[in-house]
């Protein structure tokens, strides 16, 4: 008995396997070794930024078995980072009395992911889980409601593969706005310059320009181990794209958080901006998107099951169906995918971006682009309809659930389109209130998530439109000061 007293955190509520085991003890000999000073402990909140305390070296140590205590109102703010619920009411606002009156939850860390930041000074860092203090998890971490997807998947005899294209704008700061006047909940920008002029897509005398910087974050991304496949200017003014090496699912979510922090901070420390907003508001500024390249592996084998066996064909049958459920469940997927007001901002009509839930061969104007075919081994489905801030745990989840109700059910995605917006397709939302209305068309995440997560979710989003709504903007002052 007095040794179970004794016993971590960790071990007394049994949430480590044993691969998280071992690599905790080899984090104790790093943090040793390379002399580290502190570690960021951080988790993905419900926008997939992250948060965090940053521990002193021996009691990082410490932490990794006793977990690291933090307030649960992080749980609860919305991208202004106000908290949206009542915590100081009976239940918090929600019904649940862990998180009344701002009570603690614990940051858990995942040993699997900790790596060394190159652009900190002996700075380790490593993702959390979040689970309440009797160690039972709770219902708001995003990065379990991937695990239960990806779990779904290997329940049904596949494992998910994920490739990440993600577009960003990169801007040379030239004032920071931080008098005491700009403090605000969200403070006003800083300002900033163009680090090139658009429309110049994939010239090498326009990488050349922004070599400098992207010289840095090649360097650095590729330091802290993250699978850089290429970085390749994009269509519009100061804007460019990063591509990775396909992963396993659950890495690929890790690798999209890691990345988007750790190039807003590497640039912040040179002197520039990274934006994943989606559509900037600066004169002839290209909307940013993120394609997620998707397919389904069989468990024992390894091998790709969208690949066709037949010469014509595009996608297997598994790969046809699971097409079919990502176009069926599209509008109701659509506010995991485009979760901002600023990212439906992007839906255009014969742009590079879709407006409708329709798929077709290699084609940049549908939702869904298929690539590959019979023999080629990276035969994958495309979806092109993510913005590039969305939370990536919520974005992949909604996907392979989506993908998998396809096959359960064996939803026929129809046929390819090569005149994507002159087709009778559904519409995407155009607005993020309808995409939160959309959630309600099919009864798939309320059945796998839960009332109470979407319920949670479509508040906080609420809060954020709200806000949005009470706001006078500069159209509104264009169109009516002075003529009405």
């Amino acid at each position: 008995m007095a040794a179970k007293d004794h016993a971590s955190f960790v071990d007394r509520h049994g949430l480590w396997s044993n691969e998280q085991h071992s690599q905790a003890a080899d984090i104790a000999r790093r943090i040793e070794t390379e002399d580290l000073e502190t570690v960021r402990f951080s988790f993905p909140d419900q926008h997939g930024i992250l948060r965090g305390k940053t521990l002193m070296a021996d009691e990082a140590v410490k932490a990794l078995k006793s977990g690291v205590s933090i307030t649960s109102t992080l749980l609860l703010k919305d991208t202004s980072h106000r908290t949206v619920f009542p915590v100081f009411t009976e239940g918090g606002g929600l019904g649940l009395t862990e998180l009344q009156g701002a009570a603690d939850i614990m940051m858990v860390a995942d040993p699997t992911t900790f790596t060394v930041l190159p652009f900190a000074h002996k700075t380790g860092w490593i993702l959390c889980d979040i689970v309440y203090p009797d160690g039972r998890k709770t219902p708001f971490g995003t990065r379990d409601i991937l695990h239960q997807a990806l779990a779904r998947a290997s329940d049904d005899g596949y494992s998910v593969k994920i490739g990440l294209e993600v577009e960003v704008h990169l801007f040379e700061l030239t004032g920071e706005n931080l008098s005491l006047s700009d403090g605000g909940q969200p403070g006003p920008p800083p300002d900033v310059r163009l680090l090139s002029q658009g429309y110049q897509y994939l010239t090498e005398h326009r990488f050349d320009q922004m070599e400098p910087i992207l010289e840095v974050l090649r360097r650095d991304l590729t330091a802290l181990g993250l699978p850089l496949r290429s970085v390749e200017i994009e269509f519009g003014p100061s804007q460019c794209e990063f591509t990775f090496q396909a992963q396993e699912g659950h890495r690929s979510a890790d690798l999209m958080v890691l990345f988007r922090s750790a190039i807003k901070q590497i640039c912040r420390r040179h002197g520039y901006l990274a934006s994943f907003m989606c559509r900037p508001h600066f004169d002839n500024a290209m909307a940013s998107g993120w394609h997620l390249h998707q397919s389904l592996s069989d468990a024992k084998t390894g091998a790709n099951t969208f690949i066709p066996t037949q010469t014509e064909e595009l996608l297997s049958e598994t790969g046809r169906f699971y097409l079919g459920g990502l176009l069926h469940h599209a509008r109701s997927s659509s506010v995991f995918a485009a979760p901002t007001i600023n990212g439906y901002k992007r839906f255009r009509a014969n742009s590079l971006a879709p407006d409708r839930a329709i798929w077709g061969r290699d084609n940049r104007g549908v939702m869904a682009r298929v690539l590959g075919g019979a023999e080629d081994p990276a035969t994958r489905i495309e979806n092109r309809v993510g913005e590039p801030s969305a939370n990536p745990y919520l974005y992949m989840a909604s996907q392979v659930l989506a993908g998998l109700d396809g096959i359960r059910n064996r939803r026929d995605p129809g046929p390819s389109a090569d005149a994507p917006y002159q087709t009778d397709a559904p519409m995407l939302p155009t607005s993020l209130r309808e995409a939160l209305y959309a959630m309600k068309e099919t009864a798939l995440f309320e059945d796998v998530l839960g009332e109470n997560f979407l319920s949670y979710y479509r508040t906080i989003k609420a809060a954020e439109i709200a806000r949005f709504e009470q706001a006078v903007t500069d159209w509104e002052h264009r169109e009516y000061f002075e003529s009405l």
